[in-house]
């Protein structure tokens, strides 16, 4: 790989370690990582500090991740590389140097990359995570199911190797940063969406898991 694929992959993942939910909350005199889940995505902002600025967190942590994809195009990088640098905004979500290499789940920057990378995938296979947290009020729930469903159907689409096997480590990614919540979700004690969190709360996860 040339000079120009290790800066688009750097800036990839220091694109997807900004992090928004932890900045948002400060603003509002909250350390997020001390309150709730411990998250710093919007599931837990909006738990915290309502609805608006959950919907600003959200809606930056999907476009950080299609900006990442983005710049890597007008860098001429497609393919195997491109899915790459997919990984890298989302494992900077996930492992933020901002944060001392902690941070959030990685589905709305999933979201954000797989928009940018193959927008069909990506509309087809949100509705499925919006239906099953609708069903469910389970947030951890519909991320999970709607990781499985990229993996689906971009396998039943036909797209390329590359492109499956990065939706594959992105749903794995997934399915890894929700690892508490599964254990919680078999015991019967996940919290379900619209619950409230109080700022002086105790973290739910460890901090590998935020």
């Amino acid at each position: 790989m040339d000079w120009n694929v290790w800066f688009v992959l750097l800036l990839a993942y220091l694109f997807g370690a900004i992090p928004a939910g932890a900045w948002v909350a400060r603003y509002y005199g909250v350390d997020i990582q001390k309150v709730g889940s411990g998250n710093t995505g919007a599931t837990n902002i909006l738990r915290t500090l309502g609805a608006g600025p959950a919907v600003v967190v959200a809606v930056f942590d999907v476009f950080k991740g299609g900006i990442a994809v983005l710049l890597a195009r007008l860098f001429n990088i497609e393919g195997p590389l491109l899915g790459g640098v997919a990984l890298a905004a989302v494992l900077g979500h996930n492992y933020s140097v901002f944060l001392r290499f902690t941070g959030g789940k990685g589905v709305a920057t999933s979201f954000g990359t797989l928009l940018f990378l193959d927008p069909l995938v990506a509309l087809l296979a949100f509705p499925v995570g919006i239906l099953t947290m609708w069903l469910t009020r389970f947030v951890s729930a519909g991320s999970m199911v709607g990781g499985l469903a990229a993996v689906v159907i971009t396998i039943a689409l036909g797209r390329p190797f590359w492109e499956i096997l990065t939706v594959l480590l992105l749903a794995g990614l997934i399915f890894w940063t929700h690892r508490e919540n599964i254990k919680r979700l078999q015991a019967g004690n996940e919290r379900r969406l619209g619950d409230k969190t109080g700022v002086a709360e105790a973290p739910q996860t460890d901090s590998v898991t935020r």
